[in-house]
């Protein structure tokens, strides 16, 4: 069984998926401490520091599994959006672009570590105004990198993918499987 290390129900959810039995516990790292403007630097540093802060709280005698999400349009890091007005600015971004979802992971179990660095690619179409609107009032972006669901708002507006579903949606299930399956061994 792992230590799901994060409180996401996306994650839970593709876990349960996958048919991963999990339990979720969290010892809290504070993300805004990270000081870089670079996505990938970002998103590695995040989830070392949830790892180390969890690993110290629950120890590695269960599998424990940390991760963390943004997106970049190729320059700039695009983070969770704390207010609609910002969700705005960030989805408007995205609207008729390409962007990258980029998901680091980490699992930890009895002195070893495996880690993945994956990315999913995607087109999107300019988003209808209306709907954005719609989608914005709704606060269903909340708690999103960029406010970006692609298994919700975004997914009609996908011209082309590149990469997993799963690591646009926070977790690699297809790499944590695998890990999974060396582990049960």
């Amino acid at each position: 069984m792992f230590l799901l290390c994060s409180n996401s129900k996306v994650r839970a959810e593709l876990l349960n998926q996958a048919k991963i039995p999990f339990k979720q516990k969290v010892c809290e790292f504070d993300e805004d401490s990270i000081n870089t403007k670079n996505p990938y630097q970002f998103v590695i540093k995040a989830t070392e520091g949830k790892f180390k802060s969890n690993l110290k709280c629950f120890g590695d005698n269960t599998p424990i599994i940390c991760a963390d999400t943004i997106i970049t349009d190729g320059k700039i890091l695009i983070r969770k959006p704390k207010n609609e007005k910002e969700a705005q600015k960030l989805l408007l971004i995205q609207s008729g672009n390409i962007i990258e979802i980029v998901t680091y992971q980490m699992i930890g179990y009895k002195g070893k570590v495996y880690k993945n660095l994956a990315k999913t690619i995607y087109k999107f179409k300019k988003f209808d105004e209306k709907d954005l609107e719609n989608y914005l009032k709704s606060g269903k972006w909340q708690g999103s990198a960029g406010g970006c669901k692609v298994e919700g708002f975004c997914k009609k507006y996908i011209e082309t993918m590149e990469g997993y579903e799963s690591t646009a949606m926070g977790l690699t299930v297809e790499w944590v499987k695998e890990i999974y399956d060396i582990i049960s061994e």
